[in-house]
């Protein structure tokens, strides 16, 4: 007979099995794929500890080992084999189910646009509208467990450095959406962090200047000051990686082909998110020409560092460019790629079914957006920079 109190033999404790719940199975299965701790936690943008916790309340709650852990390796026991055997399958008519019912029902289009149009429903807002309203839509979005930031002056630039827990020499520079006149670090620390989980990497988000009060070059020459920062502290450029979305990806461009005129050494590569880089031609009489010519001013448009695809592309590093295939500018995405393929640079672009600009905002509850960075991140991990822009 149990010596416990009497009053705990009259709680109603749940079963192993419906304590059991589906972020143990997924992390279980993750860690079975993987085989190690540290990629399964990236692929679930969680710490190491967080997971290793998931794993031993499984165990816990199943009554036996399923992971044979020691310092090098990672196995499978036989009942972690049984395991994998059933939650494969169960977690992939899961997902199937649920990819439906949102199918169905529109929720995560529905969703999208919700939250695009709270910062777009008003394309005459002042600009100080806009900026509240693209704070309070990253907001929304959680900055992954684990995730430390850190605030850093990089050449003079207000910065933030993002990472998965760890505390190294930022190498991927950032910078931010919000069309060259809204957006800021401490608002892309959910992205950031999402990036840094995947790839592995620490994140430099740089507090660029932002146009109408500082329109161009201000904010490329803060992208400069930050790059040159990063070098001066030690960094590797043969290690470094250069990205942006949207506005942020034109303007991660500009930088590149800066640093070529400056004769300064190029990243290892570039990775650019829904890229805006028709900085001078937007559809007139739009919202996004207007802000963006708050950004261009009265500066010759003629300058290829603000007029991109009439600039010469063939010095960029290998780029990795990722876009939706509904997105709304599209068009200029693909004329980008295509024109620095003529250009004989290393792109590729890869295309996900998704209707909304720079949806790797939505990581947290959109799969494409998860697969995309997980993609990121085997860019990044390519050791052959001139196929880099071909890991798959």
């Amino acid at each position: 007979m149990s010596e416990h109190p009497a009053e705990l033999r009259s709680v109603n404790l749940p079963s192993a099995a419906d304590a059991i719940e589906l972020k143990h199975l997924r992390a279980f299965v993750a860690v079975a794929d993987e085989l190690n701790f540290g990629r399964a936690a990236a692929r679930l943008y969680v710490s190491q500890s967080a997971l290793s916790r998931q794993i031993q309340a499984l165990e816990r709650l199943i009554g036996c080992p399923l992971l044979l852990r020691s310092t090098h390796r990672v196995e499978l026991t036989l009942a972690g084999e049984a395991l994998l055997g059933a939650a494969g399958p169960l977690l992939a008519d899961l997902n199937d189910a649920i990819t439906l019912t949102r199918a169905a029902g529109g929720e995560v289009s529905t969703r999208l646009a919700q939250l695009w149009n709270a910062v777009l429903h008003d394309g005459h807002a002042g600009v100080a509208q806009l900026r509240e309203a693209y704070e309070a839509l990253n907001a929304q979005f959680p900055v992954p467990e684990a995730t430390k930031v850190r605030p850093v002056q990089a050449g003079g630039v207000s910065a933030l450095t993002v990472s998965a827990g760890t505390d190294t020499l930022p190498d991927f520079l950032h910078l931010h959406g919000g069309g060259l006149i809204a957006g800021s670090a401490f608002g892309y620390r959910p992205l950031a962090g999402a990036l840094a989980a995947a790839t592995g990497a620490t994140v430099l988000l740089p507090d660029y200047r932002l146009a109408p009060e500082h329109p161009f070059p201000a904010g490329l020459d803060d992208a400069v000051a930050a790059y040159r920062w990063l070098l001066d502290q030690g960094a590797d450029p043969g290690k470094l990686t250069v990205g942006g979305d949207s506005a942020g990806g034109g303007l991660a461009v500009s930088l590149l082909l800066r640093l070529e005129q400056q004769g300064l050494p190029r990243p290892a590569r570039a990775v650019l998110l829904c890229p805006s880089v028709n900085v001078v031609a937007a559809p007139q009489d739009t919202p996004v020409a207007r802000w963006l010519s708050l950004y261009s001013g009265a500066h010759p448009r003629t300058d290829p560092l603000l007029s991109i695809l009439e600039a010469d592309l063939s010095g960029l590093p290998p780029t990795l460019v990722q876009t939706g295939t509904g997105d709304v500018i599209l068009h200029e995405t693909r004329r980008f790629v295509d024109r620095a393929t003529e250009h004989g640079a290393n792109v590729q672009l890869d295309l996900y079914p998704v209707s909304t600009h720079v949806f790797h905002l939505f990581w947290s509850f959109l799969p494409e957006a998860a697969d995309a960075l997980e993609q990121i991140g085997r860019f990044l991990g390519s050791t052959d920079t001139t196929a880099a822009a071909e890991a798959g």
